[in-house]
């Protein structure tokens, strides 16, 4: 099984319930994503991955990306699909980066909007719109072959390294947790995102952090990361 279906999947039960919520102080933006939108995009970044790119499980996707509900579905999809997720682009199949991000890679180059929107960049002169590639592919992803649990998952570590570090992290079960901690490949992934599903919780990530206080009062939050 994959860490997308041994860390997100079991969210599902209650799948109209926030799995994370984003603001950007910046830009005075909140998007919340339910179990079920977020599970959404995991499949069609999935689909899109396997379709399009031929990625199988092991295979290197890099993802250089802040952390933000579109990265939240690049993760979980990769991930569910099998593929392993590194930061350095050069040795990757596919590479997912912002819209501005200096980017090398002799792979293909997929920019990511971070729209708060979702919305679609159009043109991309040096690789291809994920959100409008992404989006045409469906909704449920079916894998066609299991992922054992030495598969390379997350800059080197197996899927059960990677699966067993999220859970150790402690985060306690059930907890709405805020946090502004970037999503840096692994360790502020493994803590900033993976750590928070294991324990079942909810998670409200601020950008450009100027408001926390507010943010804590209005989303009942009951644990930081920071």
């Amino acid at each position: 099984m994959t860490v997308t279906e041994r860390l997100f999947l079991p969210l599902l039960t209650n799948p109209a319930r926030p799995v994370i919520t984003h603001y950007d102080d910046a830009t005075g933006s909140r998007v919340e994503l339910s179990g079920a939108t977020l599970a959404n995009w995991a499949a069609k970044t999935a689909n899109w991955l396997t379709e399009e790119y031929d990625v199988e499980p092991g295979d290197p996707v890099s993802v250089v990306l802040p952390a933000h509900w579109q990265t939240a579905g690049v993760l979980l999809g990769a991930w569910w699909c099998g593929a392993h997720v590194i930061a350095d682009p050069a040795g990757a199949r596919v590479t997912l980066a912002g819209p501005a991000t200096p980017i090398t890679t002799s792979g293909v180059l997929a920019r990511v909007s971070l729209h708060p929107m979702g919305l679609e960049l159009g043109d991309v002169a040096d690789g291809v719109d994920y959100i409008g590639e992404a989006r045409l592919h469906g909704d449920q992803f079916l894998a066609l072959q299991d992922v054992p649990d030495d598969t390379p998952a997350l800059a080197g570590a197996t899927v059960a390294e990677t699966v067993a570090a999220a859970r150790a992290a402690g985060i306690p079960a059930e907890a709405r947790v805020m946090s502004t901690l970037d999503w840096t490949v692994p360790d502020g992934v493994i803590r900033g995102f993976l750590a928070v599903l294991a324990a079942g919780g909810s998670l409200v990530q601020v950008s450009n952090p100027a408001r926390l206080d507010a943010h804590r009062a209005a989303e009942r939050t009951n644990h930081d990361l920071s």
